[in-house]
C-alpha cells in the first residue's frame, strides 16, 4: 500500500486558562532523571463515521485538548536550560491536522498484515527527533489525520524525560473523555504535580551514566501483532498448576507473568537457534511503583515513576522450563520492589542507584558485551487505553512505542485476552514467528 499523507495545518494548542504564576516553575524528580530522552509516539485509528462534519470534530479536539493542558499545565510547557525543570509559560503543544489518500477499512485490512505501516502515522519529525532539538520541543505532539470517507488516526507523542506510560496513558484517557462529554475545565483534576518535591532530582553525573540501548542502524526492525486468548491462559495457568502441587513454585502467577515467561523463553530460543549456542539473557521489566512505596505520594503522581527490573538468565544457572521462568520474573520484580518500598527519599534513591550500577556498569551486562541479549518486556495492562473514546467508540487498533529496540508490549484486549506487540530485527522475527509455543499459544493478526 502505498500512503501519501498531507499535512494540513500545524498550530500550538495552550491552555485555555493562564497557568497561576506559582505553578510557573515544574520541577522535575529523581525518576524523571533517569528517563530515556526521546519522545513515545502512541497511535489510537478509530472507524469515524463518514457523517461527521470534520470542521466540528477538529474544534472538539482542539478545545478539549486546550482544557486538559490547563490542569496538566507542565505538557505545554518547555525543558528549562538546566534540564532540571519545565518552565511552564504556557506556549503550548504541537497540534497537526493531515489527511491520507486511503479508506479507513483498506488501511485496517492491509496493516493486519504489515504493522509497520503505522509508524507513516508517527507526528512529523519524532523519529528523527535529534538531542539537540529535544528541549526545545513541546513535551506532547499531537497529529489527527483522516482517511478518505471516514475514519481517523490520533497519534500523541510525549516526551519519556516528562511523563512515562502511566502519564501518557492517562492524559490520552481523560482528554478523550473531555472531548466526548464536553467536561469544563474546572472539573477537570485527575493528576497531582508534587512528584520532584517528595523525590527531587539530583546530580548524576558522579553516580552513574545515563542508560543508552545498543543501536544497530543496518538493521530493520518490523512489528507484529498477536493474540493470546483468555481459554488459553487459563490453560497455561492450569499447567502451571503442576508445579505449584509439586512445590516447584510456592504462588499462583499472574496473566502477566505467565505471557511474560512464555514471551521471554521464546525470544532464548530464537537467539539460540541464531548463534548456534544459548546465551546469557537480560530483560529489562518496567515496574509502575505508584501505590508501592512508603512516601505520601499520590497514585495519579504527573511524571515518572518507573523503575527497570532486571531480570538475567545464565544458562549454566537456569533452567528452561516455563515454571522456572516464571519464578525468575516474580522474584526478580519483587526484589526490586522491595528496595524501593520502604523508608525515606534519600533511601529510596541510594537503593535505585545501587541497582543500577549494579546493572549497567557491571562488566558481564554492560552494552559493551555482545555475548547478552537484551530486551524489553513491558505490561500496559490494566491501562485504559482501550475506552479511549473521543466520541467514535474504541479505537480498532492501537501502536505503541518507537520501534528501534527489541521489545514486547503488552495490553487487554476483549474479552479477558491480551494482545502482545512485538518488536524485533526482521532476522529475529521469522524465528520468533516459527517458535513452538508462539505457534501454539498465540494468533497472530
Amino acid at each position: 500500500m502505498e500512503l501519501n499523507l498531507e499535512i494540513i495545518s500545524t498550530k500550538l494548542i495552550k491552555p485555555s486558562s493562564p497557568t497561576p504564576p506559582h505553578l510557573k516553575n515544574y520541577k522535575l524528580s529523581f525518576f524523571d532523571q533517569l528517563a530515556e530522552r526521546e519522545h513515545v509516539p502512541l497511535l489510537l485509528f478509530y472507524p469515524r463515521g463518514h457523517d461527521d462534519e470534520s470542521a466540528t470534530i477538529d474544534e472538539k479536539l482542539e478545545q478539549s485538548l486546550s482544557r486538559i493542558l490547563t490542569h496538566v499545565y507542565p505538557a505545554a510547557g518547555r525543558l528549562s536550560k538546566d534540564r532540571c525543570s519545565i518552565d511552564c509559560l504556557d506556549q503550548g503543544v504541537t497540534f497537526a491536522k493531515a489527511k491520507v489518500n486511503c479508506r479507513f477499512d483498506d488501511f485496517i485490512n492491509q496493516v493486519q498484515k504489515d504493522l509497520n505501516l503505522a509508524l507513516f502515522f508517527f507526528p512529523q519529525g519524532i523519529q528523527d527527533l535529534e538531542d539537540a532539538d529535544f528541549d526545545t520541543t513541546p513535551p506532547v505532539v499531537a497529529q489527527v489525520t483522516e482517511f478518505e470517507c471516514g475514519g481517523v488516526a490520533i497519534s500523541i507523542s510525549s516526551s519519556h524525560l516528562v511523563m512515562d506510560g502511566f502519564t501518557n496513558f492517562k492524559f490520552v484517557y481523560e482528554w478523550a473523555r473531555v472531548c466526548k462529554f464536553g467536561i469544563p475545565a474546572e472539573e477537570i483534576n485527575f493528576l497531582s504535580f508534587d512528584f520532584g518535591e517528595i523525590l527531587p532530582a539530583r546530580d548524576l553525573s558522579s553516580i552513574f551514566p545515563p542508560r543508552v540501548y545498543p543501536e544497530d542502524f543496518e538493521a530493520k526492525f518490523i512489528g507484529k501483532r498477536f493474540f493470546i486468548d483468555e481459554v488459553t491462559i487459563s490453560g497455561l495457568r492450569d499447567k502451571l498448576a503442576g508445579a505449584m502441587d509439586s512445590g516447584k513454585i510456592s504462588f499462583k502467577p499472574s496473566r502477566v507473568e505467565i505471557i511474560t515467561a512464555l514471551l521471554w523463553r521464546a525470544l532464548i530460543r530464537v537467539s539460540e537457534a541464531k548463534h548456534g549456542y544459548l546465551r546469557p539473557s537480560l530483560v529489562f521489566f518496567p515496574v509502575n511503583l505508584r501505590g508501592k512505596i512508603s512516601l505520601p505520594l499520590k497514585e495519579n503522581a504527573f511524571g515518572n515513576f518507573v523503575i527497570d527490573a532486571p531480570i538475567e538468565f545464565v544458562p549454566e544457572k537456569n533452567k528452561m522450563e516455563l515454571h522456572d521462568f516464571v519464578t525468575l520474573i516474580r522474584n526478580s520484580v519483587q526484589k526490586t520492589v522491595d528496595a524501593c518500598a520502604t523508608g525515606s527519599a534519600d533511601d529510596i534513591i541510594a537503593a535505585v542507584v545501587n541497582s543500577y550500577k549494579e546493572m549497567f556498569l557491571s562488566k558481564e551486562w554492560s552494552n559493551d558485551n555482545d555475548e547478552v541479549d537484551k530486551c524489553t518486556i513491558s505490561s500496559l495492562c490494566k491501562f485504559p487505553m482501550q475506552e479511549a473514546d473521543f466520541g467514535w467508540g474504541k479505537p480498532s487498533l492501537m501502536h505503541f512505542g518507537l520501534r528501534d529496540y527489541h521489545s514486547c508490549w503488552m495490553y487487554d484486549a476483549e474479552c479477558g485476552s491480551i494482545c502482545v506487540q512485538v518488536d524485533l530485527k526482521d532476522t529475529y522475527m521469522r524465528l520468533f514467528e516459527q517458535d513452538s509455543d508462539i505457534r501454539t499459544f498465540t494468533k497472530f493478526y
